[in-house]
């Protein structure tokens, strides 16, 4: 190899680590699952533990500040029937909002991080064949969470947090129509890869 290449190369690799390119890598993405905690009953029912994903795409303004948007999921199965049936709780749709992070230190791996924002879901109730028997049809709800990103290099983060959710929608489960209120944290861990 000639020496020019491997100097040319050698640049590169440089430039491509630099401080100034990190301070440029405006865009990103996450992905966070974790466990689900009802914070009150639906109806007369326990909801039990769920399971919870979401994958979101980011754009930073400042350093600090950035906007966020994707998509999420938040499965409850109750130990017991709900409505005569053994039904499960499905929340999907659409996260979005704003998130904040600051480093604890100047040149630390630790970050703390805020993000508030809304949710365009429903919720669906299913039976335990997986069909729908009610669909909340979308409304908005409200996200808040906060949690540190630890540095894993210089792209990738891990960033545990607890996120507290609210979606409250009417339901029409057979002739009754019902207004059903789902809140709950969520305490996830994700991985954040910025580019």
């Amino acid at each position: 190899m000639k020496t020019s290449t491997l100097l040319i190369t050698g640049l590169a690799l440089m430039v491509a680590t630099s401080p100034a390119e990190a301070q440029d890598r405006r865009w990103g993405v996450e992905v966070r699952g974790g466990a689900a905690f009802p914070t009150q009953d639906i109806g007369t029912e326990d909801l039990g533990t769920g399971v919870t994903l979401d994958g979101t795409f980011s754009y930073r303004f400042t350093p600090q500040v950035g906007a966020y948007a994707g998509w999420g999921w938040t499965h409850f199965n109750p130990e017991t029937s709900f409505a005569g049936a053994d039904i499960d709780f499905e929340e999907t749709g659409y996260v979005f909002g704003l998130r904040f992070e600051q480093p604890f230190s100047e040149d630390g791996p630790l970050s703390g991080w805020l993000r508030v924002g809304g949710t365009v879901v429903h919720l669906e109730l299913e039976d335990n064949e997986g069909d729908v028997v009610a669909d909340s049809g979308h409304g908005l709800g409200f996200e808040g969470a906060a949690g540190v990103a630890l540095a894993l290099g210089e792209r990738l983060s891990l960033t545990p947090g607890v996120r507290y959710s609210l979606f409250s929608r009417d339901v029409e489960i057979g002739p009754v129509t019902t207004d059903v209120e789902l809140e709950y944290v969520a305490v996830d861990i994700g991985l954040a890869w910025s580019f």
